[in-house]
This record gives C-alpha cells, structure tokens and sequence, in this order.
C-alpha cells in the first residue's frame, strides 16, 4: 500500500516485501540506496532493482486504498447488510417472496447446510450483481467474442434468454496470453487431422488401455521445453494441483504456503493432512521466520524435525498481477534444505524472453525448482495441467498420483493444440511467430498498465505482468463498471468477496498477443470513460515518464499530484 511519508518514500506496511541487500523496500518496490538518498533529500526519483539476486528490473506496486474511499466502501457493505436482514425479515413472514433454496419442512431441525453467513451474503449481496457472471459466449475466445444477450425479470434469480447476440466484443478477460485460442490455423489444422485419426475421447486412464503415442510425445516435448529430465501431463489443471500435492506430503511434513495462493494449491495442501502455515504475500522475511522456526522447534510437542518442508508459491498470481520472487525463495530454499513447489500456471508462456514461466523470466536453472506444475489452460489455448521436474519425481507420480491412475486421459485434439502451439513457441514450426507472440504480449502488457497508471486508476501487481487488477472497491461499483463497460462493448471480468478481501473489489483483465493497439486504444477510451462516470480514478500518484530508458525498457517517475 502507497502512503507519502515525511520523508518522501512510498511505505506499505501491510504487504511489506523483504530481503534485499543494499536497498531499501517500499510499496513493493525495490530501490537502490541511491534512489532512497534522492527521495529523502526530495528529489524525484526513479524505480529501480538492487542488482543482487536479480538480473533485471523487478517492479511492484500496490498503492494504498485512500481512507475515505476504505470508509465508503465499509459503509456501502454495511447498508447492503442491514438491507439484507430486513429483506430477510421479509421473506421470513412472507411479504417478500423467498427464491432461494430452503430446506424441507421434515428438515427444519437439521443441522444447516450452508453456513450463515456465506448463504446470507448469496442472497443478498451476490444476486444484486449476479448478472456480471457466467455470459455465456458463442464464438472462440479471442480478442472480440460474441455474446450472448440475456434478460431478468426477477432481479437475477433467473435469466432468459432474448435471442440476440452482441457482436465482437471486446475480450479483456480471457487467458489467451500468446492469442492460441483460435479457429484458424496451424493448430486447428492439426488438432483437426489429430481428430479424424483418433477421435475425440480416449475412455481410459493413462495406466489401462489410455496411454497413447500422443500423449508420450507430448510429455518429452513439455520437458524439452521446460528444460527438466521428465515431465507428466494430466486432464485438468486444478486437480495436477489437488491430487498431486497429497501423494508428495502427507502427515509429519510442513507445507509453507503463501497467503494468496490459489485455491488449487489450498486444496491440495489440506487434502495432504501435512501441517500448513502461511506466509505473507511475497513477504521473504516471512517466509524466512518460518523456515527457521521449522527448524529450530520442529513438530509441535514431540519436537522431532519435520520429515519435509515444501514451500508453495505461484509464478503469477492471478488476482493480485504480482510475481513470485523466485531468486529469493530459491536461496531460501537451498539455505533451509527446503522443496520448492511452483505452480506456473499463469506465467507460462506469458513470461521470459522465450516464453519459459518465471523461470525464464529472471534467467534461473529449471533444476533450482523441485516440482514445476503449469496448465495448457492459458497460453497454449487448451486443457490439462502437467508436472515436471526429475525423472524419479515424475516416475514416483505416475503410480501415486490420484490424478493420474485415476483421471481418464487427455483428448487426443487437445493434445495435438498443446503440441502444436508449444512447437510454436520454441520455434520448432520453422516460423518466428511465437517468438513474436510473446514479444506482443509484454508490449501490450506495458502499454497497457502505464495508460492506466496515466490516467489515474489504481492498479495492482507488477510492470510486467498481463494480469492487470483495477481497483473499484465499493460494492455497487462492482456491478456498475461489469455493465457499463458491456454497454461499451468492451467485455470484462469483475471480481469481489470471497474471491478477495472484503474492502477490495477489483476488475481484472487479461491482456493477450491477440490484442491489437487499436483494440487496446478502443478499450482504454472506454475504461477512462467509465471511470469518469463512476468516479474510479482513486490514484494519488501519477507516473511521468524518463528521458532516460534503461534496460531498453520504458521506466517512469513517481510524483505526488
């Protein structure tokens, strides 16, 4: 969170980011002490990367909700909850009807099957914006899809349909990072000839009769690509995460989660009975008190040292736009005698200069990272999930995981899409055009933050990141800017409570090689005319940028308006 202190830096004390040597951390940033010396003399300075573990400009900010806006936004929530109870007073005496489920007369005195709260908040709080979610779309999710259009006449109980379709929308959230999502082309040409030959679906797990040669080309490709001795591939994304955590600790093991890990990981780490303590976000000194208390006073009671600790983080964090970072948690680790459990989901493809993850973003081994865990959801516009890492890892897996003697196999076409826009992307097609795809993609990214950053709005994560979260917190501004950007034609992704906390609802978008300035110029328009209207422009901070461009990158000034 930003705050202008007394001496000119930027403090966040709440998700405050450590262990950097020679520099000085604030509001994610980290500074050289040259840059913190300019700031408290009152100069204008610059963001920087201490040149220590890193290997180039690692640059986070998350600016500090304003206080009036923090009260606002508690208020709004507290007359939406008064409102509630009285509308379930209401229902209770039937002068309002009730549609929500209600458990059977016979029922009454069973213990409830929803909790309180979370059943009070659907009802009264969820259905008033309920229309935001769930669009069902009828075309490939690319950079325009089409929508289609959709009516309530019980205030988002129900929807019916109207018969229309509203045509080339903008899509600002989907996860096509590299622009893979399409129905033209090499990979639907494939996945087309793939599809003929074997059919659609396998009917077998991989352990029976589902294995197929397809499916073996496919796992020595992910490993060439992530540079690993092995790799394994599995039908679905959120279950690699959920069913393999549980087969590599189990009770006795310590799991050193990060507190904004997705709900894949949080699953997967209880569903493993191993004990679980939470760092915060990013936050290395956290992270590192925890590795030293796990050492020093092992398991609770008895003593006795852990059997394993394995430290959980992500490569990009989807709500929050930040990355992991991976030079420290790697010391960590190897300092500890920890395992390091990354879950690339997001940053696969849509990081580092060949499109690697993170790994390849801040130009580390792959053999630093002890399970290597990414989807083919995102950047290779398809399904499934996969691991990677030693060859005795992945051979232990394939007999342990729940998920992979289990699951039925992945669809032959979908594993062509996966092999095809890999080979795309090493450039073993014989073209350039992912090297160019993921050029495009950190082009738009970096255009596309600093305009928003120009104009005024709050966003979160880091420069580089193509997960762009803007900050609307008050709840009925939730709904408003869903419907107003619709209204624009211009489809986003707008999230609140429980997905984040409480006071900070945001808009999420994704940006996408697919996206064309002229697409992202016509969207900015918008957003800064929503903004305008709903009064979304909470930034104190405006950005400037430098005559001088280090790193070949385009880096900006913090100044207070």
């Amino acid at each position: 969170m930003m705050r202008s202190g007394p001496e000119g830096c930027c403090r966040r004390p709440v998700r405050a980011n450590g262990c950097v040597a020679n520099g000085e951390v604030r509001n994610g940033y980290v500074r050289s002490s040259a840059a913190a010396a300019a700031a408290a003399a009152g100069q204008i300075h610059h963001v920087t990367q201490n040149g220590g573990l890193y290997k180039r400009p690692f640059n986070e900010a998350f600016e500090e909700t304003p206080m009036l806006v923090a009260v606002l936004t508690y208020v709004g929530y507290g007359v939406l909850t008064l409102f509630g109870y009285l509308r379930d007073f209401l229902r209770h005496w039937r002068i309002e009807k009730c549609h929500h489920a209600t458990e059977r007369e016979e029922q009454q005195d069973f213990v409830s099957l929803y909790q309180d709260f979370e059943n009070f908040y659907t009802r009264n709080l969820y259905m008033r914006i309920r229309d935001n979610w769930n669009r069902p779309i009828c075309s490939v999710p690319g950079a325009r899809v089409d929508i289609m259009e959709r009516q309530s006449h019980d205030y988002n109980w129900s929807f019916k349909y109207t018969g229309n379709i509203i045509k080339d929308v903008i899509n600002m959230g989907s996860y096509n990072y590299l622009g893979f999502a399409r129905n033209t082309g090499a990979c639907q040409e494939a996945a087309a000839k793939v599809l003929e030959e074997y059919g659609v679906g396998v009917c077998s797990t991989r352990q029976e009769i589902g294995n197929l040669d397809k499916h073996e080309e496919l796992e020595k490709l992910v490993a060439s690509f992530l540079g690993v001795e092995a790799a394994m591939a599995y039908g679905m994304g959120f279950a690699t995460n959920s069913m393999n955590i549980p087969a590599l600790v189990s009770k006795g093991c310590l799991i050193l989660s990060d507190e904004l890990n997705h709900a894949s990981l949080v699953l997967g780490a209880r569903l493993s009975g191993a004990t679980i303590r939470i760092f915060k976000h990013n936050n290395m000194q956290s992270l590192e008190k925890l590795l030293k208390d796990a050492i020093v006073y092992g398991q609770p009671r008895t003593r006795r040292p852990w059997k394993k600790i394995l430290i959980l983080v992500e490569g990009i964090y989807s709500m929050e736009g930040s990355i992991v970072r991976l030079p420290e948690v790697i010391a960590l680790k190897k300092k500890y005698k920890a395992y390091l459990y990354l879950d690339e989901a997001h940053s696969i493809g849509a990081l580092g200069p060949t499109g690697r993850g993170v790994v390849d973003y801040f130009g580390l081994d792959p053999e630093d990272v002890d399970i290597m865990m990414g989807t083919f959801t995102k950047s290779f516009g398809a399904s499934g999930g996969y691991i990677g890492g030693k060859k005795e890892l992945i051979d232990y897996l394939r007999t342990h995981s729940h998920s992979a003697v289990y699951a039925t196999s992945l669809s032959p076409p979908v594993v062509e899409q996966i092999i095809t826009s890999m080979k795309c992307i090493m450039g073993q097609d014989g073209t350039t055009l992912g090297k160019e795809c993921i050029q495009q993609l950190a082009e738009n990214t970096r255009y596309f933050r600093r305009r928003l950053k120009e104009m005024g709005f709050i966003i979160y994560g880091n420069e580089d990141s193509p997960v762009v979260p803007l900050m609307l917190y008050m709840p009925a501004k939730i709904g408003a800017f869903g419907r107003e950007m619709l209204k624009r034609n211009v489809g986003v992704v707008v999230v609140g409570f429980p997905a984040t906390p409480i006071i900070e609802s945001r808009a999420r978008f994704c940006l996408s090689a697919a996206h064309t300035k002229e697409i992202l110029d016509t969207a900015l328009k918008e957003i800064d005319e929503v903004g305008d209207l709903l009064q979304l422009k909470y930034s104190r901070h405006r950005l400037v940028p430098l005559l001088d461009r280090p790193f070949d990158e385009t880096t900006y000034e913090e100044t207070e308006d």
